[in-house]
């Protein structure tokens, strides 16, 4: 559906792609992932025809916007992080203006408003509507004309968690029903794990890993982690690495002091076999546990691991 070969764009000394190569197959659910400034949205202001690429070639469904720009605004549908309304139209007047451009139909535009729950707010002005009321009239607007590629840039940066909840469910419905592609781009990790089943993680206009959630924390070993606070007068760093080095199954460890005692993050194996022999270990030691917890390494912890820096940096 999209092919991106060996792109690169720059903005002064600044390279924000750097010789990008990606391909989006119909019917993918696709995140891209990255902090501010990773070179997200540039390439997909690439992809959407609103900046031209320094080198490389674009192509969406064996068209390009250098010959086929009317045909592709008629398959391509937007969501952005935010979107200007005109403040006195109306929901519905608002959705009848957009699908004019497409001459499509009021049934059309009734049916979209019921999908993206709108129909109580249909003779509301736009100004009126609430941060996440205008998002999902956003994603209505985008996908009035059915789109074959439907592109959202951050669509829920901002909203409050329960006005993100439903645009997840409101996206997870058109993934099951409308068989469109869909690339997203967001730095908040659980849009990405919910919505798609492929990540790509960008930073500095590279790539740094691509495939399914489980691909890539197999592929770069991601582990499993715990974390101890332990009550103590003992915090000497080196005489707890001593005590826990020995351990079977532990990958890695960092240890820290704090006011009351020390704090352990361990990497091991699997948590199910280490757990047990490191709770009898943890009777044995002067030391009393006041907190633990236990979980599988997340895409923030993949993307540190890779670039030094956490994914909200």
């Amino acid at each position: 559906m999209v092919a991106v070969q060996s792109v690169s764009k720059s903005f002064g000394k600044l390279k924000a792609v750097d010789n990008l190569t990606l391909y989006l197959t119909k019917g993918s659910f696709t995140a891209l992932l990255g902090p501010n400034g990773a070179g997200k949205t540039t390439l997909v202001e690439m992809i959407e025809g609103l900046q031209q690429p320094d080198s490389g070639s674009i192509s969406i469904a064996g068209m390009n916007w250098r010959q086929h720009a009317a045909q592709l605004r008629h398959i391509i549908g937007l969501s952005l992080q935010e979107t200007r309304f005109i403040d006195k139209l109306t929901v519905a007047e608002t959705l009848r203006l957009f699908a004019s451009f497409y001459n499509i139909s009021p049934a059309r535009t009734t049916e979209v408003m019921e999908m993206v729950r709108l129909t109580e707010k249909r003779d509301s002005y736009t100004i009126n509507l609430s941060g996440g009321q205008r998002q999902r009239l956003a994603l209505a607007v985008g996908i009035l004309h059915t789109p074959q590629l439907l592109i959202l840039d951050e669509p829920t940066t901002g909203l409050d968690p329960n006005a993100r909840r439903e645009l997840w469910e409101m996206l997870e419905s058109l993934k099951k029903n409308a068989g469109m592609t869909l690339l997203l781009t967001t730095h908040y990790m659980e849009e990405a794990e919910y919505l798609c089943e492929r990540i790509v993680i960008m930073d500095k206009g590279k790539i740094l890993a691509d495939g399914s959630l489980p691909e890539l924390l197999s592929q770069f070993d991601a582990g499993e982690r715990i974390e101890l606070e332990l009550l103590t007068d003992n915090r000497s760093v080196s005489y707890w690495q001593t005590l826990f080095s020995h351990m079977p199954g532990l990958r890695k460890i960092d240890l820290r002091p704090t006011e009351e005692g020390i704090s352990v993050m361990m990497e091991v194996e699997r948590i199910a076999a280490f757990l047990p022999p490191l709770m009898q270990h943890l009777d044995k030691l002067p030391a009393r546990l006041q907190h633990l917890s236990s979980r599988r390494k997340t895409l923030d912890d993949l993307f540190t691991t890779m670039t030094g820096r956490r994914l909200a940096d």
